[in-house]
C-alpha cells in the first residue's frame, strides 16, 4: 500500500477555466480507489453541478500508467473478513457515485488513458464521453477473484454489440487501445501525445454544451494517426461469440465453446475454467437481468450481489490467490458449476430489505 503524506492528496479537485477537474492521485497503486476518494469526488461533483460557472467535468489519472485499476480490493477483502462496515460502505458509496455520474447534468469527460478496470470503469463509463488512447487497457476481470463485473457492469455490458459484453464479463478479456473505442466502451480515441492539448482546448471553451465538447473530441479523433484502419480485434470472432455466449446457462456456454472447437473458442474455454464457478453463474444471471433494467435498478441488484460475495468464500480466496499470495491457484468452493444451486443464486439476488441501496 502506498502511504500518502498530507502534501499528497489521494484525489485533486480543481477549478480550471470552465471546468471542474478531478485527478486520481495514487499513481503508485495505479490510482486504485478508496472510500475517501469516492466521498470526495461525489461531494465535489454535486457542488459543481450547482455552480453556474462550472460547465464541464474532466476526470483523469495521475502518473500516465493508469486511469484507475479499480477499487482497493485488498482493503475491501480485509474489511469483509473482519466484518467491518467499511466493506458495505465502500460499495454503497461507490455505486451512488456511479449513479450520480450516470445522471450528471453537465458534460462529463473521462480521459481513460492507461489501465482502466473495475471501479475505474465505474467512474468513467456512465459519463457522456470516454476518451481512450493507444495506451488504454480496459477489462472487467472480476470473475477471476470470485467477484462479478460490478459498478453498473450489468447495465453497460449487455448493451454492447451482440454478446461482446458477455464475453468481457465472463472471461475478463482485455481490450487495448483503439479496440476500447471500436468495442463501444470509449466514445472517442485520441493519440496520447495530444491529451494535454485536448484538455487545454476543452478548458478554453466558454460555457460548453455537450455538442461543443463532442465537436472538440471529434476533431482530435479525426487527427489521430494510430491504428485507425485496423479492424476491431474481435471482429472475426463475433459470430463465434454471439453463438456461444447466447446460451442462458453457463453449462450450455461451455458446451457451445467445446463444440465450436476453434482456437479462439478453446482459448475462452480454458480461461472460463479458471474462474470462480459461483462468480460465473452470478455474472451470467446479472447480465441477463441487467439487459432490461435501468441503471439504478442494476446498481441496486449489484449492491445485493456485492454483499452476497462478502458473505461467501470465493471472493476472499480469489483475492488471496491472485493479489496476496499470488500463487494464481485459487481453490474455489463449490469447485464445479453443477454444484451451484438455484437456491444459492436466488439468495445472492434477494432483497436486503432496509439495507438495500437507495438513491
Amino acid at each position: 500500500m502506498s502511504k500518502h503524506t498530507d502534501s499528497e492528496p489521494e484525489v485533486l479537485l480543481e477549478r480550471k477555466g470552465c471546468a471542474g477537474v478531478v485527478t486520481l492521485n495514487r499513481p503508485k497503486s495505479l490510482n486504485s480507489l478508496t472510500l475517501s476518494m469516492f466521498r470526495q469526488i461525489y461531494s465535489q461533483l454535486k457542488k459543481w453541478e450547482q455552480e453556474p460557472e462550472t460547465s464541464l467535468i474532466i476526470i483523469k489519472g495521475a502518473g500516465g500508467k493508469a486511469f484507475s485499476a479499480g477499487g482497493d480490493i485488498k482493503v475491501i477483502s480485509e474489511a469483509g473478513k473482519a466484518k467491518q462496515k467499511l466493506a458495505q460502505d465502500l460499495f454503497r458509496e461507490e455505486y451512488i457515485l456511479n449513479y450520480a455520474i450516470g445522471t450528471y447534468q453537465k458534460p462529463y469527460v473521462a480521459l481513460i488513458h492507461g489501465i482502466t478496470m473495475g471501479g475505474g470503469v465505474g467512474i468513467s463509463i456512465h459519463g457522456h464521453f470516454r476518451v481512450a488512447t493507444e495506451k488504454t487497457v480496459f477489462a472487467m476481470p472480476e470473475t477471476a477473484i470470485g467477484f462479478f463485473p460490478d459498478v453498473g457492469g450489468g447495465y453497460f455490458l449487455p448493451r454492447l454489440p451482440g454478446k461482446l459484453g458477455y464475453l468481457l464479463a465472463l472471461t475478463g478479456f482485455r481490450l487495448k487501445g483503439i479496440d476500447v473505442q471500436k468495442g463501444g466502451i470509449a466514445t472517442h480515441f485520441v493519440d496520447s501525445d495530444k491529451l494535454t492539448m485536448l484538455e487545454k482546448d476543452l478548458l478554453a471553451l466558454k460555457s460548453p454544451s455537450k455538442e461543443n465538447v463532442a465537436e472538440v473530441l471529434d476533431t482530435y479523433q479525426m487527427k489521430s494517426k494510430i491504428d485507425q484502419d485496423k479492424p476491431f480485434i474481435l471482429e472475426e470472432h463475433m459470430d463465434v461469440i454471439n453463438r456461444c455466449f447466447s446460451a442462458s446457462t453457463m453449462e450450455q456456454i461451455i458446451q457451445n465453446l467445446q463444440e465450436d472447437g476453434s482456437p479462439f473458442a478453446l482459448e475462452q474455454l480454458k480461461i472460463i475454467k479458471k474462474m470462480s464457478p459461483s462468480s460465473l453463474k452470478i455474472t451470467l444471471r446479472q447480465m441477463m437481468e441487467g439487459s432490461s433494467k435501468s441503471l439504478p435498478e442494476v446498481l441496486i441488484m449489484e449492491y445485493r450481489l456485492s454483499q452476497a460475495c462478502l458473505r461467501g468464500f470465493d471472493f476472499y480466496e480469489g483475492v488471496r490467490a491472485i493479489l496476496v499470495d499470488k500463487d494464481q491457484n485459487p481453490k474455489w468452493k463449490p469447485a464445479k458449476l453443477e454444484e451451484i444451486t438455484d437456491e444459492f443464486l436466488n439468495d445472492c439476488f434477494k432483497s436486503l430489505g432496509s439495507d438495500d441501496l437507495k438513491f
